[in-house]
This record gives C-alpha cells, structure tokens and sequence, in this order.
C-alpha cells in the first residue's frame, strides 16, 4: 500500500511571501517587509504557485503585483492558515492567553450607529493588541462574505439566515410605526392598528432582510402598503418620515424622536395584528475555523449563563 503523506508541498514561509505581496502591491515593498531580497522574494512566490499548480498573480513591471481571481480566493485561506499557525506555536510556548491579531466583523448598516460601537469600543479596551476592521453591507452580502471566508463574524437580524451559520444572541427588537408629528394617526396616545395605515403612502427601509419583513408585517396585517419611496438608509427613511412623506416601520429606535433636520417623528408600537420580535444576533459559518480573537469576541459578546 503506497504511503500517504499529509504534509502540503508549500510553506508557511511561502505563504507569508504571497500575502505579503498581496497587500503591499510590489515585489520590492513585501521583501521590505519580511526583510528578505527581492529575488528570495519573488523565487518564494513562484515556488507557491508551483506548488499550488496555480498562477496567484500577474507581474507587472512598471506596475505591481495584481492578484488573479484564484490568488484572491487563496489569500483569505493563506491569512487563516498563517494566523492559525501563529496560534499554535504560541500555544506551544505557553504564551496562548494574549488576544491579538484581525478579525473582520460585518455589519447590518441599520445596526451599526447602535450595537457595533460599545462592542469595538469594550473589546478593544480589553484586548488592545486584537485589530478589528468591519465591513457594513445587507444581509444576504454578509452570509456569502461569511460562506468565502471575507467575514470572521457578522452582526446581523434572524431573519432568512442560512442554516449553515451558528449564532448567538445579542439583544431583542421589537418592529415599530413611525410617523411625522402632522401625521393624522401620531396625535392619538394608543397603539397603531397596522391596518389603519392601509391607505397611506409608505417609506420603505429596502435593505434585506428589512424589506421582506416590513412587508411581510403588512400582509399579515391583511394589506399590501402603498409605497412611495425606497431607502435603504435608516436615517434617510426617518428623515421622509419627519417630511410627511409617508410612514415606516423600523427595527431601531434611536434615543432622539428627531430626524437630523429636527423634525420630530413619533414612534408607536403595534397593537394588531401581532407581531413577533426579531432577534439581533452574532452570525458565523459553521465550517469555519475561528482564530482566537473571534474566538474571544464571540465570548466577550455572549450573554452570561443564567444562574443556577
């Protein structure tokens, strides 16, 4: 029976080489960088894609390195292997309990101004060596960003997740009516009938999932709404609203019942027909193999055990 050898043909002195041209553009400058020469270099480089039997980039010149589409792929999987690596010999040494490196964060953008800065604020505070970079984008962006590889984490509504992510729970929404102050229905005190609103023009936060859910409310509520402008801007969906240009329904409540023109908008909650909450939540890809600073972030976000 021939002998299976599971070691790969390639290095991590040669994947070190590639992401560092990746990121610094040249030859020249990624030598620099790992102090090497440019000829050690680029032989790295070649002995890579060789090995691979794939070609990572295109030399150019007079104008750099430009990673082909395969060397894009490989370069999220190459910064994984060699922070992974890094984790083991630290492990080794005894020295695993320092938090540090990247870790890529996703965002939903309506959830940005008011779930994702205390986070970066408190975790950084505790792990300053940890570098956190976030990306806002809808939601059906971030799982594909999380399936590649691009996203470690994302933070993001259960609503229409893949199966394939796990996740933890972060806070609970519950979906709101918001109308300008001159709005016929914002004088009375009580709870809005969603109905009620069947006739009035709509400002609708068309950002997946908050599309689908938005109309998903008003069908229960036995109505399709009348819509008369799109955003996908949570603020700029308030700012209509403070105009008069229609009412909407959000997940968010800013503390400030005000829009940045400081027009006042009154936010109501919804007494028929019911409406179930929607939980915020931190989302990653099953098959991935967290570093340690996600790892810690995930920990750092969850919310204590319920005592015994």
């Amino acid at each position: 029976m021939p002998r299976v050898d599971p070691a790969p043909t390639y290095t991590m002195r040669q994947l070190a080489a590639f992401v560092a041209v990746a990121e610094t553009g040249t030859i020249s400058a990624a030598a620099e960088r790992l102090h090497l020469s440019p000829s050690a270099l680029s032989s790295a480089l070649t002995e890579l894609e060789r090995a691979l039997k794939v070609q990572l980039c295109v030399r150019r010149r007079s104008f750099g390195i430009q990673l082909t589409r395969t060397g894009e792929s490989v370069l999220v999987r190459a910064r994984a292997l060699l922070q992974q690596a890094g984790e083991l010999e630290s492990d080794a040494l005894g020295t695993g309990g320092s938090v540090s490196g990247p870790i890529a964060i996703g965002c939903y953008p309506a959830l940005g101004p008011t779930v994702l800065p205390s986070m970066i604020a408190g975790f950084t505070r505790e792990n300053p060596d940890a570098q956190v970079e976030f990306r806002e984008d809808t939601q059906n962006r971030l799982q594909t960003h999380l399936e590649n590889g691009e996203l470690d984490l994302a933070i993001a509504y259960d609503l229409d997740l893949s199966p394939q992510l796990r996740t933890v729970p972060l806070a609970v929404r519950e979906p709101l009516i918001v109308l300008g102050a001159e709005h016929p229905l914002a004088r009375s005190e009580r709870p809005i009938h969603l109905p009620d609103l069947a006739e009035h023009p709509m400002v609708l936060l068309d950002a997946p999932p908050s599309t689908k859910h938005a109309l998903d409310v008003c069908r229960a509520g036995g109505f399709i709404p009348k819509v008369a402008y799109r955003t996908a801007n949570f603020e700029t969906a308030r700012a209509f609203v403070g105009r008069g240009l229609g009412w909407t329904l959000l997940l968010q409540r800013p503390k400030m019942d005000v829009t940045y023109e400081g027009l006042e908008v009154v936010v109501k909650t919804i007494a028929s027909p019911v409406v179930p909450s929607v939980h915020v939540v931190l989302a990653w890809h099953q098959n991935t193999r967290l570093s340690r600073v996600a790892r810690a972030f995930i920990e750092f976000v969850s919310p204590p055990e319920p005592a015994q």
